[in-house]
């Protein structure tokens, strides 16, 4: 079989699965050229989310996987784009498992096509098997309280991404157990905590299932929503768990905190609650920021005049240059950290959680450098440095 015909015969090949829709899945080895922008491997597999059907591809790169999901209409072309990168591909569909290798000229070819027992090409939920902290069928007493389970432990339809938040936060919660102190009871403050879902959970978690020492306070605006959170802390008998009306700015009830939360709190409380902690010299820093006006209305840089004339480009660059300065700041402020996502962005676009460790003193002298130079060529003047000094 010539070279044309071996070439013709995969993308007839990849026609048909793509268009019956019968991929099960793809697996890319061997990348053709050793760059830094080819993953080491690559995994395609149907997923169900909300808005339906998609492909997920699975990229290994860096000792880190990165995930994108790719709408049926465009799945061929990617395919396709995908095995110029690759020398083989391994295809499962329902009724055989077909590798497709690539010579050294580049031309495509089938070269086995193993017949497999019949399997359906059924997409898999998003979140199949998953292991959460707290799992799916067994009751936990402040989620039936919340409504976010029944009285027998299954998760309510309409609550499911809100359990799913909750456990997100708890494994990174669990993550950073082994830094806190250990030799008394540990204070913990939530700065914003609203309703107080994850709140609880962080109790839950830490004095009910680790079984530590630990009090845990939740500050926040609303006084109808404190007296809510209060009544349920008082009916599940957890006596270290408070909540009280506050400011963040103002609050001055404790001289020692080991660790700070601070999740969607507007603006520059954020970078208050931040500022918080470092001066307690909190362990464990945990913040999910909300809204983030204060460098849009800086940001002048003539350099980016092409991405900052538009409103909506310069609100999500705005939103990252905070992030970043947060970030950096807590660095040089001696902390360990590291930039998350918190929740898939398909349930909100604010889902990036700074995670901090304490980390004692260094020499932050490179860090303070490569700082003032990223400041100073956006020309921005941040409230929290402004605050540290």
């Amino acid at each position: 079989m010539n070279g044309n015909a071996q070439s013709q015969e995969w993308l007839a090949f990849l026609e048909e699965i793509v268009a019956e829709g019968r991929l099960i899945q793809a697996s890319f080895s061997s990348p053709r050229r050793k760059d830094d922008d080819t993953a080491r491997k690559l995994t395609v597999r149907p997923i169900k989310l909300k808005s339906g059907l998609f492909y997920q591809f699975e990229r290994y790169q860096s000792n880190k996987v990165f995930h994108e999901n790719v709408a049926p209409d465009q799945l061929k072309e990617q395919l396709q784009s995908a095995m110029d990168r690759y020398k083989q591909v391994l295809f499962k569909t329902p009724d055989a498992d077909v590798q497709v290798l690539a010579n050294k000229k580049g031309a495509l070819s089938l070269v086995a096509r193993t017949t497999a027992a019949k399997r359906e090409a059924v997409p898999q939920e998003h979140n199949r098997n998953k292991a959460y902290v707290l799992p799916d069928g067994e009751p936990v007493p402040f989620l039936i309280a919340l409504g976010v389970m029944t009285a027998e432990g299954r998760v309510v339809k309409a609550k499911y991404d809100k359990f799913r938040q909750i456990n997100r936060f708890l494994e990174m919660v669990s993550d950073v157990i082994p830094e806190l102190p250990r030799d008394k009871q540990l204070t913990i403050i939530d700065f914003g905590c609203g309703k107080s879902y994850l709140t609880f959970a962080l109790y839950h978690l830490l004095a009910i299932k680790e079984k530590l020492p630990v009090r845990i306070i939740g500050l926040d605006l609303k006084q109808d929503v404190i007296d809510a959170c209060s009544r349920l802390a008082a009916k599940l008998q957890w006596d270290e768990l408070s909540f009280s009306v506050g400011d963040i700015s103002d609050y001055d009830g404790d001289s020692s905190v080991d660790m700070v939360v601070t999740l969607h709190a507007c603006d520059t409380a954020t970078d208050a609650a931040l500022l918080k902690a470092i001066g307690w010299e909190a362990s464990v820093i945990l913040s999910v920021p909300c809204c983030q006006h204060e460098l849009f209305r800086q940001l002048a840089q003539p350099a980016l005049k092409p991405l900052l004339k538009h409103g909506i480009l310069k609100e999500r660059f705005s939103a990252l240059v905070t992030d970043a300065v947060r970030a950096n700041l807590l660095e040089i402020a001696g902390y360990r950290t590291q930039l998350l996502e918190f929740i898939d962005l398909e349930h909100t676009p604010k889902n990036i959680l700074i995670r901090a460790v304490k980390a004692g003193k260094t020499d932050t002298g490179e860090l303070m450098q490569e700082y003032k130079c990223f400041r100073d060529f956006l020309g921005v003047s941040p409230y929290m440095e402004k605050m540290l000094e």
